[in-house]
């Protein structure tokens, strides 16, 4: 397979889906371009915010994106090119993009609140308290493996102790992005310059960035970083949204689809070969084919987490309904595109069925194959693959920034009585630092054991957290007599494929426990971790999938 025609194809498909099932599903649902959105009737300058599409839209797809497209069809490509490219397309399509546009809608024509808002309003507040423990747990996971991503793309030094210039060029311009992007908040804020001007300063700014981090390399253990981003991850996720998320994300967004605009450009260019079977069989390596492969995509194709960006932070700031379609159902499709380039990647680079020397993380491949298409256009390869490394952790720290706030704010939510007068522990517990503060030390307890370790749990909780959103969405539409129908078949599917997911890794892990082999650290926490979310999945889709086969639904 040509990777310049598995592109033409995918774009092609992407392109259609956005005007013709994208308008198809406004028109069904309505949009009410008249009515006041959540983000002017809650105004609160922390975190409803009217803010200008195209910077929600910068927040929506550098938050939703993370690592997750980069990675998953990446692992998933053992399967083959042919399953893993069909899920991407069908599932970003008719799951994914379907999610993302279904939870920014219900969250704004609910005063913007959460998932678990919307859940308590039309399943009831035991399936609410039940979603937002869930929700908790799955941030923790997401706050794990993102960080442990970031550390590892500022690391300095191999395993060897040898320098790593491009990791600490990346780390310097990061920590210059977080310090330009307080300033970019301020001047957004107080000049409230249009478009042009503010994407004008963005793109000098991120030069400079750029040209810094390069000349002026901070060299660092990963440790040392790890220790860094939770900082970091602590003091963006109590700021006001418009004072660091909201710049930050916006000046990322400026990188990220530059990374994307370049990938694109160095397959054009290059219309490598993907050298990997089309379909390699329906068990590879003790793994099948389902439910892997569904779990390992994620990002690409459908996520979890994705519900919690929209319903959680975007869906504060959107200005008028008319942009909800665009920023939640068009940034899916981007994702999905930037998706398939990253299979292309893997597929380009890999000879004899194995990769390059020292190419071994899914960042590595993906930014070793890019840099390899467009040094053919005589741009230098180390440039080249420091800006695509410096891509990727901005992909994965903006994603930090937003999952630690909905982590906090679900933690908050989960311990705010319905009294004026809550008690002292739920007071206390409530409290944005303190539950901010016990999910970033979980998450990093966690963090230590590596992303490795954490992401084939984290595919499978993400996935079952996409099925749980499709529920509650669906008895959403369904309570507002609007037809979502076409929630159902994506939500059942899900739950197959999660459920399954999950018991098969509390089947590995007991058996490792049993028969010995079992490592607390790793093994340990993926049991405990596979059985909660295990019962919590099933408890919460039990009690919606209920109100959903309900003839009348009654709001509680």
């Amino acid at each position: 397979m040509n990777g310049l025609v598995m592109l033409i194809i995918a774009a092609v498909v992407l392109l259609a889906a956005y005007f013709v099932y994208g308008r198809f599903l406004e028109r069904k649902w309505g949009i009410d371009t008249s009515k006041k959105t959540p983000a002017y009737e809650f105004e609160d300058g922390v975190d409803y915010v009217p803010t200008k599409p195209s910077v929600v839209f910068g927040h929506e797809f550098a938050s939703i994106a993370g690592a997750g497209p980069i990675n998953g069809p990446i692992l998933a490509a053992p399967f083959g090119w042919l399953p893993v490219l069909l899920w991407i397309l069908f599932g970003g399509v008719f799951f994914g993009a379907v999610q993302d546009f279904a939870a920014m809608y219900a969250s704004v024509k609910n005063k913007g609140k959460t998932i678990g808002y919307i859940i308590e309003q039309y399943i009831g507040k035991t399936g609410k308290r039940l979603f937002l423990l869930f929700v908790w747990l799955f941030s923790i996971l997401v706050v794990a493996a993102f960080a442990d991503i970031v550390a590892g793309t500022f690391a300095g030094f191999n395993a060897q102790g040898a320098r790593i210039e491009a990791n600490a060029a990346v780390a310097t311009t990061s920590m210059m992005f977080i310090v330009l992007a307080l300033i970019m908040g301020l001047f957004i804020r107080k000049i409230q310059p249009n478009g042009i001007a503010s994407g004008g300063v963005a793109v000098i700014m991120l030069i400079a960035c750029v040209a810094a981090g390069m000349a002026f390399p901070i060299y660092a253990s990963k440790t040392f970083w790890l220790y860094m981003v939770f900082v970091y991850v602590f003091i963006a996720s109590i700021t006001p949204v418009w004072l660091l998320l909201q710049p930050r994300d916006y000046l990322n967004s400026f990188l990220l689809i530059a990374m994307i605009a370049a990938a694109f450009i160095g397959v054009v260019f290059e219309a490598p070969a993907v050298n990997i079977p089309a379909f390699t069989g329906f068990k590879v390596g003790g793994n099948y084919l389902f439910p892997i492969l569904f779990v390992t995509v994620a990002c690409g194709a459908v996520s979890g987490f994705h519900s919690l960006v929209a319903s959680g932070t975007a869906s504060k700031q959107v200005e008028n309904e008319k942009h909800i379609l665009p920023i939640s159902f068009g940034a899916m499709l981007v994702e999905c595109l930037l998706a398939v380039i990253s299979l292309i990647t893997v597929g380009a680079i890999t000879i004899g069925g194995k990769l390059p020397d020292g190419v071994v993380t899914p960042p590595q491949v993906f930014a070793t194959a890019i840099a390899g298409f467009l040094t053919k256009l005589g741009l230098p390869e180390s440039i080249i693959f420091t800006l695509i490394t410096l891509a990727i952790s901005a992909f994965a720290l903006t994603s930090l920034d937003s999952v630690a706030r909905v982590g906090r704010l679900a933690f908050q939510e989960l311990f705010t009585e319905d009294a004026n007068e809550p008690r002292a522990v739920n007071k206390l517990l409530s409290n944005k630092y303190v539950a901010t503060l016990i999910t970033l030390v979980f998450g990093y307890l966690l963090a230590v054991i590596g992303y490795a370790t954490i992401w084939p749990l984290f595919g499978a909780a993400n996935q079952l957290l996409a099925a749980l959103a499709l529920i509650s969405c669906a008895v959403f539409l369904k309570k507002t007599k609007r037809n979502g129908v076409m929630l159902w078949a994506p939500m059942l599917i899900m739950l197959a494929v999660t459920f399954t997911a999950l018991v098969f890794t509390i089947k590995a892990k007991s058996g490792l426990l049993l028969n010995g082999g079992f490592k607390f650290e790793a093994d340990g926490l993926q049991l405990v971790f596979a059985i909660l979310l295990l019962i919590l999945g099933i408890m919460v889709a039990v009690s919606g999938v209920k109100k959903l086969a309900e003839k009348s639904i009654d709001n509680n």
